[in-house]
């Protein structure tokens, strides 16, 4: 008897053919909550979920007692208990690697988008004000030789931070991170405590997991060490930083700018004055969201959890102690 697989979001014809070659397949509307009512004997028969932005309680787990694998579309899982799977022996796959350089890219976007004001001079010259040269009042900020400081230093920290040393010369500082040897000598990187790291970069870059050590990792005491002239970049979690704090900042000048791509909150409510400061360039929290990217995230998600329910070792496991 074929095992049956739940999924949720979106995968190409070509993938659920894969899918469906192997296993029974029930296939859930994007907008259809995974835990609603209706799911409830899908959800007792499957013994993997596929998806992303998969929203999974304990009491979904008491749903689902066949359940052996979970597959999530991203590389971040801090909506999913991964204790309470390790409990109950259910693996946890998700997809870094592929979405590396994509990210990063997106994070040098910010970088170069709010030092040199792009948004805010598009929409500017779209407004039809460009009557004359431009003078200082509208200058940006260079890019180049100045210092970036990564907050982390994982695989999209470190892209990041190659795209600055090795494209633009920059000054690489780290923190919240074991030391990296290599990297240092690679990239001329520098290890600093964050209270250092924060009060000597022109550019702020924060990569790091959401998680109860990192929640609200950046606030108020945080900002007041960077630069005046210091420019914040988020591209790790919304909840990584304390948002009021961050538009008090913004607001106050106690910072220059920032670039971010996720916020506490998403989509953003329209109350929040982030999107309207001439100082922010928001983005709807699209590191990853690349044609091409967003296929390979699909594919190793897919790949996962056909390894997985054939009894074979995932590509990439979070709890490794669920694999006998």
């Amino acid at each position: 008897m074929k095992k049956r697989l739940v999924v949720q979001g979106r995968l190409s014809d070509a993938q659920l053919a894969s899918l469906n070659d192997v296993f029974e397949v029930d296939i859930l509307p994007k907008t259809n909550a995974l835990d609603a009512p209706e799911n409830r004997a899908l959800l007792a028969d499957a013994h993997g979920i596929i998806g992303s932005g998969l929203a999974i309680t304990p009491q979904l787990l008491d749903a689902t007692p066949n359940l052996k694998v979970i597959a999530t579309v991203s590389v971040g899982y801090d909506n999913i208990p991964v204790d309470e799977l390790t409990k109950r022996g259910i693996m946890l796959c998700n997809t870094p690697d592929v979405l590396t350089e994509t990210t990063a890219d997106t994070g040098f976007a910010l970088i170069m988008a709010t030092a040199r004001r792009v948004v805010e001079l598009a929409e500017w010259v779209k407004a039809d004000k460009w009557q004359a040269s431009v003078g200082p009042a509208l200058f940006g900020s260079d890019v180049h030789g100045k210092t970036l400081g990564m907050v982390g230093f994982g695989r999209i920290g470190q892209a990041v931070a190659r795209r600055g040393a090795l494209g633009f010369g920059m000054r690489v500082l780290y923190s919240n991170a074991a030391p990296k040897p290599a990297l240092e000598k690679e990239l001329s990187a520098q290890r600093r405590e964050l209270n250092a790291l924060l009060a000597e970069a022109d550019f702020v870059c924060v990569t790091v997991p959401l998680n109860a050590q990192t929640e609200h990792l950046i606030g108020a005491q945080e900002f007041a060490l960077m630069k005046p002239s210091g420019i914040f970049i988020n591209i790790a979690r919304g909840k990584v930083v304390d948002e009021r704090a961050l538009i008090h900042a913004l607001e106050n000048g106690v910072i220059h700018a920032a670039g971010l791509d996720v916020f506490e909150q998403e989509p953003l409510p329209a109350s929040s004055p982030l999107p309207k400061m001439p100082n922010v360039v928001a983005l709807p929290h699209i590191g990853s969201a690349t044609h091409e990217t967003r296929e390979a995230m699909a594919q190793r998600a897919v790949d996962n959890i056909r390894l997985a329910l054939q009894g074979e070792r995932p590509i990439s496991l979070v709890n490794e102690e669920t694999y006998q």
